[in-house]
């Protein structure tokens, strides 16, 4: 809960504004009093469990989707207020073991990727890679249901979603699998299937997003030149 000072200042803030803006900022403070809670819940749930010897940070929630699902909240809240305009998250990290127990998959994830061709290993695989990007669509909502301007902010963002190996099978870095996700203030066209020549690097993509964000550099790591035809509407 906010602060006696914390309230007097929302107050005094919110009776100098027009009920537009009034409502905005109340969707702001109930999306923060949304995760406090979802954090206290997930606090309360860590403190009746026993807990390894390793020291982790309290608040955890147990379940994937929903740590994931917080995390994805902080981050529209901190894009919402302007306190970044860059996120970096992972879903797990590249040799990440863990099982999805909610979704009926007890091997681990690293375990199912390196399948060997057998194909109940690859089910598995495909089936935790459709619950990440079920996951990752969660955030996609969340950041087109959110006013930002004349939009959303989901139209005025760009966001990469994707993994440097497309087959952990082989640890093959090549035709990889990528999202790339809103509209970058009107620069990118959307709701398309792009493939580009073999041997093109992932980071021609990447300086191709930091020109869209303004920031307009010659070269990134093995970069040969922005990806063509990723504007034009």
């Amino acid at each position: 809960m906010a602060k006696a000072p914390t309230r007097r200042d929302v107050a005094r803030l919110s009776s100098g504004l027009g009920a537009p803006d009034r409502n905005k900022l109340d969707q702001y403070l109930e999306a923060i009093r949304d995760i406090e809670r979802r954090i206290q819940k997930a606090e309360e749930q860590n403190a009746t469990m026993k807990m390894p010897v390793m020291e982790r940070p309290s608040g955890i929630p147990e379940e994937f989707e929903d740590h994931a699902h917080l995390m994805m909240d902080l981050q529209v809240l901190a894009f919402q207020a302007d306190m970044t305009r860059v996120v970096s998250f992972m879903m797990a990290r590249e040799g990440s073991n863990r099982s999805y127990r909610s979704i009926g998959v007890t091997d681990g994830h690293h375990s199912c990727t390196h399948h060997m061709n057998d194909p109940e290993k690859i089910a598995k695989t495909q089936k935790i890679n459709t619950h990440h990007v079920e996951t990752f669509a969660y955030l996609i909502g969340k950041l087109k249901s959110t006013p930002d301007g004349e939009g959303s902010l989901l139209d005025h963002s760009q966001i990469l979603y994707g993994s440097s190996i497309s087959d952990g099978n082989a640890h093959t870095h090549h035709d990889l699998p990528i999202l790339l996700v809103g509209g970058a203030a009107g620069q990118v066209k959307g709701g398309r299937h792009m493939r580009y020549p073999k041997e093109t690097p992932l980071n021609n993509l990447l300086l191709s997003m930091m020109d869209y964000a303004g920031v307009r550099v010659e070269k990134l790591g093995d970069s040969t030149g922005e990806v063509k035809l990723l504007s034009g509407v």
